[in-house]
């Protein structure tokens, strides 16, 4: 028990940022923030690259707000998560890390690789890690590296591959990601689901 307090100690002390990847916070992007911020709590979150004056307000409820992107930061203690890295991050290899640097992207399918595009390769001395080859959404992203600093390994993490969500009788809508699973169904926002729902 002492332990696994440890570890969620731990993990609570670690920084989530999300360098925003597009062009305007729309309304499916600030229901992921909002899912992410309550994962890993306000305190612990921080949104940058956000250029937009509105956009910054909305998020400021959510977590740290910064109009420069993380480039220009100049952070030490700090890994990107990044699904072309080569190496996997694990409970071990993220301990010294303070930061965990994620692309604010909505994902295409396939995936165009502008995490590295548009992140990695602008910061060539931090290190990246991946959590998978599977693009998974944002806040599924973040929900499992935070697994990870708490202390489970990749592997007995549950994944499901591709997310059905019935618009009504007749229609449908797939969401081709990987979501992690908790208590039994996929992490997603009930938020979102009412947005596909309704759009």
């Amino acid at each position: 028990m002492i332990f696994k307090l440890v570890l969620l100690y731990t993990s609570m002390n670690k920084i989530f940022i999300i360098e925003h990847l597009e062009p305007q916070v729309g309304e499916w992007t600030l229901i992921e923030y909002t899912h992410i911020s309550k994962i890993v709590g306000k305190e612990n979150l921080h949104f940058t690259n956000v250029k937009d004056l509105k956009d910054r307000e909305t998020l400021s409820s959510l977590g740290k707000v910064s109009k420069e992107s993380v480039k220009e930061l100049g952070l030490n203690d700090a890994c990107i998560l990044d699904p072309e890295s080569p190496h996997l991050l694990s409970p071990q290899n993220a301990r010294p890390f303070k930061y965990f640097i994620f692309g604010g992207i909505l994902g295409d399918n396939p995936p165009r690789k502008r995490t590295q595009e548009e992140l990695t390769r602008f910061i060539p001395g931090l290190p990246s890690f991946n959590i998978g080859k599977m693009q998974m959404s944002t806040d599924n992203a973040v929900y499992t590296v935070k697994k990870i600093i708490e202390g489970t390994s990749f592997d007995k993490i549950k994944f499901q591959d591709e997310v059905e969500i019935r618009i009504n009788d007749v229609e449908s809508t797939i969401l081709p990601y990987r979501y992690a699973i908790v208590k039994g169904e996929p992490l997603m926002s009930q938020d979102l689901i009412k947005y596909l729902k309704e759009h």
